[in-house]
């Protein structure tokens, strides 16, 4: 593959909005496994929330389709395909990156527990403020004679 066919080929990849348009794979090979990708993002997609107990699979598929990504973008960044088998290395690459940024806009797994560490936090915030201000941190107070 020439230099500029490369440089072309990668480019495609990190093009912003490569993956307006792009389809998920249905079928893909992830780290030496097969795995029906377009099923499972859109099974898992179909719920307004990841369930706890699916979560941990679900953050795994990512790891591995983000490792996979890694992998095929190395092959063309290496000069170890010609430039037909890249610009097929790049539509799965797009694919894949199509199914991270749906599997990535999942809602959060625990709303609610979401909520009370929010409400938590702002908590401790004020707490620390009203301790600032009422000068018992051992700081000097602020607006203070």
């Amino acid at each position: 593959m020439e230099e500029y066919e490369r440089k072309l080929l990668l480019e495609r990849i990190d093009r912003e909005g490569a993956t307006v348009g792009a389809s998920i794979p249905d079928r893909i090979e992830v780290q030496g496994t097969a795995v029906d990708l377009r099923e499972f993002v859109f099974e898992i997609k179909r719920r307004d929330t990841v369930p706890p107990g699916e979560r941990e699979k679900v953050d795994q598929a990512k790891k591995n389709l983000r490792r996979e990504k890694l992998q095929r973008r190395q092959l063309i960044e290496n000069d170890e395909v010609t430039f037909e088998e890249g610009e097929e290395l790049v539509e799965s690459i797009v694919g894949i990156d199509r199914a991270l940024e749906a599997l990535q806009s999942l809602g959060p797994a625990n709303i609610e527990g979401e909520m009370k560490a929010k409400e938590a936090a702002d908590q401790k915030r004020w707490m620390g403020f009203l301790k600032k201000v009422l000068g018992k941190d051992g700081g000097p107070r602020l607006g203070g004679r």
